[in-house]
């Protein structure tokens, strides 16, 4: 629990962004950061003999870009490219070695995301994916004394690859614009590359070359990156209702009912709102009210429990206002309907204006 209102407290110090929701439809990402390669062990083959050498890398640089699509329910099916560069810090073995040249990884991941909808403005997600990757060597070389013993030759190997994945993504300023922070382990399972030196060894009269393989390949990756997710753009709030009050159906007794519209993804009231609850709020002191009923509902966008909580928050700002503007608690009565009983029928996942609303009957 202290964790979680530790979360919100930070969060709320950015009052650009809007409060996280899960992805509905089409998005796409890019990001980039640094990769941390593991130590890679080579394994003696032929006439490598019984030697164990294991390279080390300095930090490299890494990237990604991906495509994919939100179910709205928190599942994402994402198809990611990614590419890492390392060079070479040294080589660990049974005598001292020196090592250079440096290793280039590129291939491409379908991953399947799950964001956790925990009401708060940061979206964690965890995810997992398989693909393949490029192993591109160029210059890897061991050397005792300044003299080269081992020298891997320039060679591309593709090898099965997957990967795992855990972020954070903030909602910022531009509708569908997000903020992503990311670990990403990668894993390559028997790449192949050769390793190959000027020695040779003979054995049964045969003459073979030196050489060993890699073991499996293990990158992690730290990345930050910007993701954005296409779908109808929310209306500037004139216009929204504008539209709303030309459209909307006739209610029963239009003298005493009054809509308040909401920006997307949001519960704070606008000018206009304001001044539609204080409208209410003195229309009950001047028609015969016994109560008061305050009913939010939203748009189709986002998961159906999210929607349960945000209609919910915007009955609660207008009773708010309601009470400030004079009106007795005990008269008001609030609802949330979610997603139900839409002004505007529309396909599951999108941001209809007239949606957004809430609805103050005087009874």
């Amino acid at each position: 629990m202290k964790l979680r209102n530790t979360l919100a407290a930070t969060c709320a110090l950015l009052p650009t962004a809007a409060a996280s929701q899960p992805i509905s439809g089409p998005y796409v990402s890019l990001g980039g950061g640094a990769d941390f390669l593991q130590n890679q062990e080579v394994k003696p083959y032929e006439g490598f003999g019984p030697l164990r050498k294991d390279y080390t890398f300095h930090p490299g640089t890494a990237g990604q870009a991906g495509i994919g699509y939100g179910l709205g329910n928190g599942f994402r099916l994402e198809l990611n490219g990614d590419y890492a560069y390392a060079h070479v810090r040294g080589v660990k073995a049974d005598i001292p070695l020196r090592g250079g040249g440096h290793e280039q990884q590129y291939g491409g991941f379908l991953d399947a995301i799950y964001d956790f909808d925990l009401n708060l403005p940061v979206m964690p997600y965890l995810g997992a994916g398989a693909g393949a990757q490029a192993l591109e060597l160029d210059g890897i070389n061991a050397s005792q004394y300044g003299r080269a013993t081992r020298n891997v030759a320039p060679e591309t190997k593709t090898a099965f690859a997957y990967q795992g994945i855990a972020g954070l993504s903030v909602p910022l300023f531009l509708p569908g614009l997000s903020l992503t922070a990311e670990y990403r382990f990668i894993g390559m399972i028997d790449p192949q590359p050769y390793v190959r030196g000027p020695a040779t060894t003979v054995r049964n009269g045969e003459v073979l070359q030196d050489r060993g393989t890699f073991k499996d390949i293990f990158n992690h990756e730290a990345l930050i990156g910007l993701r954005y997710a296409f779908g109808r753009p929310p209306a500037p709030p004139a216009q929204a209702q504008t539209a709303a009050a030309q459209t909307a159906a006739p209610a029963p007794e239009p003298s005493r009912t009054y809509l308040v519209f909401f920006d997307w993804d949001r519960a704070d009231l606008t000018a206009r709102a304001r001044q539609i609850v204080a409208e209410a709020a003195q229309a009950s002191t001047h028609v015969q009210t016994t109560q008061i009923a305050v009913n939010g509902y939203t748009d189709l966008s986002g998961t159906a429990a999210y929607n349960q909580r945000l209609s919910v928050r915007r009955a609660q700002s207008v009773e708010t206002e309601l009470v400030r503007d004079g009106v007795n608690r005990s008269e008001i009565s609030i609802h949330g309907f979610g997603e139900s009983h839409p002004l505007v029928q529309t396909a599951k996942g999108v941001r209809e204006p007239q949606n957004r609303r809430v609805e103050i009957i005087l009874k």
